[in-house]
């Protein structure tokens, strides 16, 4: 297969990135690092990307900015900021990518464990990854020609622990090279519409 791979320099983009590479053709993308760069908040910077690439196989998404701050001093402008990147800038890999898909082909997006399990100053990630699978469960029924799409929603990773462990007290933590494996479920299996948890 043929499997973008935005955000593939981070700590579960490089896991993944190394997991599916085994045995596929991977194609790096992210805003700073990658063979590819693209901002996903710009229409036109995935689509210039989409039109680099060519046809392809699977998306997968490890990328996204969220706010992480108190309720009381947030701001539209800061919960704004993971309604952008986060949740539309996947949303928008979704939109435009199924048209780049070969039938058959499937998407990947990200979103977290604070989906469901919200954490102190965790309000905009809590509603952009909820977000996130709803856009998912709901895009399944609508996707033509046998495309896919899925979400993976990790805990903490333990290798994120010296920077997110205080915001996850309590929390198991997950190795990356195991968050990864649910990426791997998500473009070689068959299911689509699913959030794949990998909490402990």
């Amino acid at each position: 297969m043929r499997i973008l791979l935005v955000g593939a320099s981070g700590a579960i983009g490089s896991a993944v990135a190394a997991a599916l590479a085994k045995r596929h053709e991977v194609l790096g993308a992210g805003r700073s690092h990658g063979e590819h760069r693209v901002d996903i908040t710009s229409d036109a910077s995935v689509e210039a990307l989409f039109e680099a690439v060519g046809p392809l196989d699977a998306i997968v998404s490890a990328a996204g900015n969220l706010f992480f701050g108190p309720l009381s001093a947030m701001r539209p402008a800061d919960f704004n900021l993971g309604l952008q990147d986060k949740l539309l800038g996947q949303v928008r890999l979704a939109l435009l990518g199924q048209h780049v898909l070969r039938d058959g082909g499937s998407i990947t997006l990200t979103t977290g464990i604070v989906a469901e399990e919200p954490i102190r100053e965790g309000a905009n990630a809590t509603a952009v990854n909820a977000a996130v699978e709803g856009f998912v469960r709901a895009a399944a029924m609508e996707l033509p020609r046998g495309l896919r799409i899925n979400a993976v929603s990790p805990t903490v990773l333990t290798e994120s622990l010296p920077t997110y462990g205080p915001y996850f007290p309590g929390f198991e933590s997950v190795p990356a090279e195991r968050a990864a494996q649910a990426y791997v479920r998500s473009v070689e299996g068959p299911q689509t519409g699913r959030v794949y948890r990998v909490w402990q």
